[in-house]
């Protein structure tokens, strides 16, 4: 039944946008004012509690971000016109990314603001701002996603027992450790299967570090007298041995197949976009490297939270008359095994497109930092590879999702 309503909601909400159906060359075609992207970098990513970020702040992060972004763009900050900084759970994110931009440098006549849509936020991010220029609201803008874990951690989320006598409400805030032990258990993702694409994602990762792939959309940011620029996540030498043998996390829930080993890390770091309008780029002299074009989100059932890029990916391609053809590289978060491994094979998408650099289960998942990294991340790949179309997509708290379609520039 579940699948059906997605299915007739999808096939109604591709009707009602048939008419608005772009395609590859139309998405190609460069325009003045398309909304482009002249810088997408990320910091190098710590581990939670145990990593290279874990006393860092996120103001003290932020900064150090902005201050290197503004440098190496040579962007005037004057010329700054709105931030908007994704973000999950660190108190008071408007006041404390207020505080760090005008400590960065960006002068107290620009206005920012913090946004969370929990693992999304990143994206909703680039999203807004996108969103604003387009509107014509403003002309250069700033999206930046980050997320301390180590510092704060996510809290338990609390609500009356009136609104969690609804049983969806009531799956709203389950631990997201129970979602994924729902999701394989509803649809037989066995613990083999999970370490087997957990060691999809350990082994590219170290493979992309080896290879220096990383410090192409690493901007090496210097904290306390140390300068940070390589990933300490990666777990070097992980073996399908290795993983089988790893405990349960969550051994009182379902089958208990996710493990430390199959799901997303816990990790700190930011990532950072500026974008304007292709003819502001191209007056100011600025070197365009990739360009938004569309983004979407959607919500499922709370309980199978996991599986939202089943829906979100088909939505935003549909959204821009693209194909899962058209689109060279995929950037799909990995938040579980379980999720993962269920979301590309429903999708069908060839794996060697999926995250071609692994993902969030060998890299961690900073939760509000992945919707911008996942961008910083698969433009990197395409200036690589030659290629031109991105699609991101992650699951979200909750029971939602998104996904979002950009385009390399770079090497155009």
């Amino acid at each position: 039944m579940f699948y059906g309503l997605l299915r007739r909601g999808t096939r109604l909400w591709v009707r009602s946008m048939a008419t608005q159906a772009r395609g590859a060359s139309s998405i190609l075609e460069k325009k003045l004012d398309d909304v482009v992207i002249t810088f997408a970098k990320r910091t190098a990513l710590g581990r939670s509690e145990k990593g290279q970020l874990k006393d860092i702040p996120v103001d003290e992060l932020m900064q150090a971000l902005i201050k290197v972004s503004l440098q190496k763009s040579k962007l005037d900050p004057a010329k700054v016109e709105d931030i908007c900084v994704g973000t999950c759970h660190p108190p008071s994110p408007t006041y404390i990314s207020r505080a760090a931009a005008i400590a960065a440098g960006i002068p107290a006549e620009v206005p920012v603001f913090a946004v969370n849509r929990l693992c999304g936020s990143g994206l909703q991010a680039i999203r807004i701002i996108s969103n604003a220029i387009q509107a014509g609201h403003i002309s250069v803008g700033m999206a930046i996603g980050v997320e301390s874990m180590s510092l704060h951690p996510r809290p338990t989320p609390q609500i009356v027992d009136s609104v969690g006598a609804n049983t969806q409400a009531y799956d709203c805030v389950q631990p997201m450790g129970w979602t994924s032990e729902v999701v394989a258990q509803a649809y037989k993702i066995s613990r083999e299967k999970q370490d087997q694409y957990a060691l999809i994602s350990h082994s590219r990762a170290e493979q992309a570090s080896d290879s220096g792939f990383f410090a192409e959309e690493i901007v090496p940011i210097e904290l306390r007298g140390t300068v940070i620029s390589v990933d300490d996540t990666i777990r070097r030498g992980t073996t399908l041995e290795g993983l089988s043998k790893l405990c349960p996390s969550w051994p009182e829930w379902g089958e208990a197949s996710s493990t430390a080993g199959n799901s997303s890390g816990l990790g700190d770091g930011a990532a950072l976009c500026i974008l304007t309008t292709r003819k502001h780029a191209e007056r100011e002299g600025f070197h365009i490297v990739g360009k938004y074009v569309a983004s979407t989100f959607i919500g499922v059932e709370p309980r199978y939270m996991g599986i939202a890029p089943i829906v979100a990916v088909p939505k935003v391609l549909a959204q821009t008359g693209l194909t899962q053809d058209d689109v060279d590289v995929y950037e799909i978060n990995e938040a579980f095994a379980s999720q993962f491994a269920y979301c590309v094979e429903k999708l069908q998408i060839p794996m060697d497109k999926i995250n071609p650099n692994g993902g969030s289960i060998a890299l961690t998942h900073p939760l509000g930092m992945t919707g911008a990294r996942q961008v910083v991340t698969g433009l990197a790949q395409l200036r690589r590879q030659g290629g031109k179309i991105l699609c991101t997509s992650m699951c979200i708290g909750s029971g939602m999702g998104g996904a979002g379609i950009f385009v390399n520039e770079a090497n155009a």
